[in-house]
């Protein structure tokens, strides 16, 4: 018994001195990649035309259904100077541009339950893929046709892009875009 009342002020000791210590971060930010979304928050409006397969889980042949929902939004990428703690080498290229299309209300994710999913597919256009120097703005449009479970049109969207430079380095950046309900 003695011995665990003599331990619990050293463990204590050692604890709180940790805790005073301020952490030092070396992970590079990406704070010079901006993203600015237009509009904000984007709309949506159907019937869309455009159809997906759905697959049943409980052995019923597939569907033919058509997307609920159509948004459209632009998203313009700017390359601003890194802080010191990050090195680019440039030309910086966008590798890679998906979206990830979530139900939502009051703009909170809502997950679906069960075995509903949400159903999405997108197409992009964009004014390049490079950025010659700092300062340099790629414009990107998104169309993006959506189902919920839910059946409503609030959802979140988050575009992640990856961004290369001219030595192999990668960085990324993600940005929602909010679909008015």
């Amino acid at each position: 018994m003695l011995r665990r009342a003599t331990m619990v002020p050293v463990v204590l000791a050692v604890g709180l001195e940790l805790a005073c210590q301020s952490p030092t971060s070396t992970t590079p930010t990406t704070d010079f990649i901006v993203a600015n979304v237009s509009p904000s928050p984007a709309t949506a409006s159907g019937p869309t035309g455009r159809f997906y397969t759905f697959v049943p889980t409980n052995n019923q042949p597939t569907e033919q259904r058509e997307y609920d929902w159509k948004t459209s939004f632009g998203v313009a990428v700017t390359l601003n100077s890194p802080d010191k703690n990050v090195s680019v080498t440039f030309p910086v290229k966008i590798t890679s541009a998906t979206v990830k299309v979530q139900q939502a209300s009051g703009g909170i994710i809502t997950p679906p339950t069960g075995s509903d999913t949400e159903h999405y597919e997108f197409e992009f256009t964009t004014s390049s893929n490079t950025f010659a120097a700092i300062g340099n703005t790629v414009n990107m449009n998104f169309n993006v046709w959506y189902d919920l479970p839910s059946l409503r049109r609030e959802a979140l969207v988050t575009v992640a892009l990856v961004f290369t430079d001219n030595v192999g380095a990668t960085f990324s950046k993600s940005v929602q875009v909010q679909i008015a309900p």
